[in-house]
């Protein structure tokens, strides 16, 4: 199976020419036309995005093929916009994109298995590994060094140090700034 990324997802129609708006996920809203025909969550349909205008902040207003009136353009509200993982650049060393972690199997340095890496989140403090645990709870990670010292995408892991999250005093917080950085 191919894997995809979303780039954005169409919060509804703009005017009445079939032009939408889209919450863009890449780091330049207007770059989300820039990889070339995007498709759908099951990758039934695809759609040739053309951005007009970046509106604020992380939304765009596009046009899409085909799509001609508002009705039509209403019609894809909530509509994924993912693109295949081999169109985007390869990250830079220290970058890595969400659909790369996702999926990892999460090991602590002493060599026991946490769990695998089910999502990425940002509550505003900073990049949160979500791990579904063996026995199927999720325990929340900070993505610093300090607490995920090793990423190993082609070895299909990440070496997590419990201390950083878990509290223990003596190894600091798990609060270090240390310019990782995550792209939706």
């Amino acid at each position: 199976m191919t894997r995809t990324v979303m780039l954005g997802v169409v919060i509804g129609a703009q005017g009445i020419r079939g032009e939408v708006r889209v919450k863009t996920f890449t780091a330049e809203p207007e770059a989300i036309g820039d990889y070339g025909p995007l498709q759908d969550a099951s990758g039934q349909r695809r759609f040739k995005l053309t951005v007009r205008r970046v509106s604020k902040g992380d939304v765009v207003i596009a046009s899409i093929e085909g799509v001609t009136d508002r009705n039509a353009a209403e019609a894809l509200k909530g509509t994924e916009l993912h693109v295949e993982r081999t169109a985007l650049p390869q990250a830079e060393p220290g970058e890595y994109y969400h659909a790369d972690l996702i999926g990892l199997q999460a090991i602590t340095v002493t060599g026991r298995v946490l769990g695998q890496v089910v999502a990425v989140h940002n509550f505003g403090a900073g990049d949160m590994l979500e791990v579904r645990t063996e026995g199927g709870r999720s325990a929340m990670v900070p993505f610093t060094d300090d607490a995920v010292p090793e990423v190993d995408i082609a070895g299909g892991k990440l070496l997590v140090e419990p201390a950083f999250w878990l509290g223990d005093e003596s190894k600091g917080d798990g609060r270090k700034e240390d310019g990782r950085k995550v792209e939706g």
